[in-house]
């Protein structure tokens, strides 16, 4: 079920309706688990089963390793957990990477082998609810925190709708809690919820669907080689689409959470006004970097061992992040080129520490654009189909293209893509350090009203075509 559709909004009214009458807490508690995979089954029912598994295993899971003090047992108790989940995740997201590897490595050494076909489909938001799933067992494993009192708690932690297929990944210490104790959005919350919503579909159907992929489609789908500008104007389309559509549903996410009178934590903070790669991912996709961080990079060693493992650590980490967004060696250098320029930044900020000029307006800026211009180079590999392409596009993006590349973005496009980027990044840089809380609080409630109703009415005459959010498919 799709955020971006007439049959969530009919779901949610009845969820919300159900949520706000006179009924026990746990029969509330009930309806929301019952909706939640009403809404996921509404992708594929049969994989509701895996839900149904991940949250037995990792319930039971926790409470043996809660219940014993003996080393051996509890190491075995979390391995059975990971075993579980990334097993479930690396057969169904990984296993036909796996065997076209395979029969790639077989061919390179003279072997004659055929991998079997692959056709099985990739369950929506596995790697979300995998590492959400995780969390909990590692949390009670590393005892950061205790097992859920309740099953109906924990279950209901595991699937909540809003988050559930796309983020942001919550930790059960963020959101277990707040099921104990009866909840309901008071007046303001449902308001901000109401408002949240509305900004998110507006960022993906408006903006995301509606300026930017005609122009990012047309580009990566070119048959050929595009030229320079082209290449650049694709790439900055994509880097938008993507920003919008993410961001987006973890606005729509958090805004649905907090009509029911639930806390989501923020997923992104305005990441093209980042100054540097570490900047980038505190405001980039923040409840994954933070996951990444606690249960990979820290585990690792961090940059507790030397210079050369904290670098070694940063990269595993990053390669990991990559392979995590998709079964394909381009998420890989993607994921790669990040932990590159971490790892260049961090040696720059040892050697030579933050420079005074980092305090000007106008160095601040330079670092900003230079940031996002990176960036914009790792998402020729992330959109690109193939390794070919993604090289072609970065010659072309680089000046080393062909002079001769067929133009394939209209004037239209062309002028929609900058005008889009400009404002965005004038935003980005306007709100990089408040909260959109603030400069509401802050603004004339006429104002406010305006651009809320102003964006309802793009929604409503925006030609959406009910495309699906792009990180279900990670």
């Amino acid at each position: 079920m799709l955020f971006n559709s007439l049959t969530f909004v009919a779901f949610f009214v009845i969820v919300l309706a159900l949520h706000n009458a006179p009924l026990p807490w746990k029969v509330k508690k009930t309806n929301l688990l019952l909706a939640s995979y009403i809404f996921y089954a509404a992708w594929n029912p049969p994989f509701v089963l895996l839900l149904w598994l991940s949250t037995i295993v990792d319930w039971w899971v926790a409470k043996g390793i809660y219940a014993t003090e003996e080393k051996s047992r509890r190491r075995a108790l979390v391995g059975v957990s990971i075993a579980v989940n990334l097993g479930l995740l690396g057969y169904f997201k990984y296993g036909g990477f796996l065997l076209e590897n395979w029969q790639a490595l077989m061919t390179a050494i003279g072997v004659t082998w055929t991998a079997p076909g692959w056709n099985i489909v990739l369950p929506v938001g596995i790697s979300f609810y995998t590492f959400q799933t995780m969390a909990y067992s590692l949390d009670v494993y590393l005892r950061r925190a205790r097992p859920a009192d309740s099953f109906l708690d924990f279950a209901l932690f595991v699937t909540f709708f809003p988050q559930l297929v796309a983020g942001p990944i919550v930790r059960p210490t963020q959101l277990i809690p707040q099921f104990q104790e009866p909840v309901r959005a008071n007046r303001n919350q449902l308001l901000w919820g109401l408002g949240l919503m509305t900004l998110g579909l507006f960022e993906k159907m408006v903006i995301a669907d509606g300026a930017l992929a005609p122009a990012a489609d047309a580009v990566f789908g070119a048959d050929g080689a595009v030229p320079f500008a082209d290449a650049w104007l694709g790439t900055l389309a994509f880097a938008g689409q993507i920003f919008s559509d993410f961001a987006g549903y973890s606005t729509v996410a958090i805004g649905a959470a907090l009509c029911l009178g639930f806390s989501l934590p923020d997923n992104f903070r305005f990441p093209y006004a980042a100054l540097g790669f570490s900047d980038f991912w505190r405001r980039w996709h923040i409840s994954l970097s933070t996951w990444l961080r606690d249960y990979l990079y820290i585990p690792l060693g961090g940059n507790r061992k030397g210079w050369h493992r904290t670098q070694a650590n940063l990269m595993i980490t990053m390669l990991l992040g990559g392979l995590w967004h998709g079964a394909a060696w381009t998420f890989v250098v993607w994921g790669g080129l990040h932990g590159l320029y971490l790892g260049i930044e961090r040696f720059i900020r040892e050697r030579w520490g933050d420079a005074k000029v980092a305090s000007t307006a106008g160095f601040r800026l330079f670092l900003a654009l230079l940031t996002y211009f990176l960036v914009n180079l790792t998402w020729v590999f992330f959109r690109s189909k193939d390794f070919p392409q993604a090289l072609s596009m970065t010659r072309a993006m680089l000046g080393f293209g062909a002079p001769d590349g067929e133009l394939v973005l209209s004037t239209f496009l062309v002028t929609t893509v900058i005008a889009v980027t400009v404002g965005m990044l004038i935003v980005h840089w306007f709100m990089r350090n408040r909260r959109l809380e603030e400069v509401v609080a802050r603004s004339p409630w006429w104002l406010t009203g305006l651009v809320w109703a102003g964006m309802m009415f793009l929604i409503v005459i925006t030609q959406g075509t009910g495309n699906a959010f792009i990180y279900f498919q990670f």
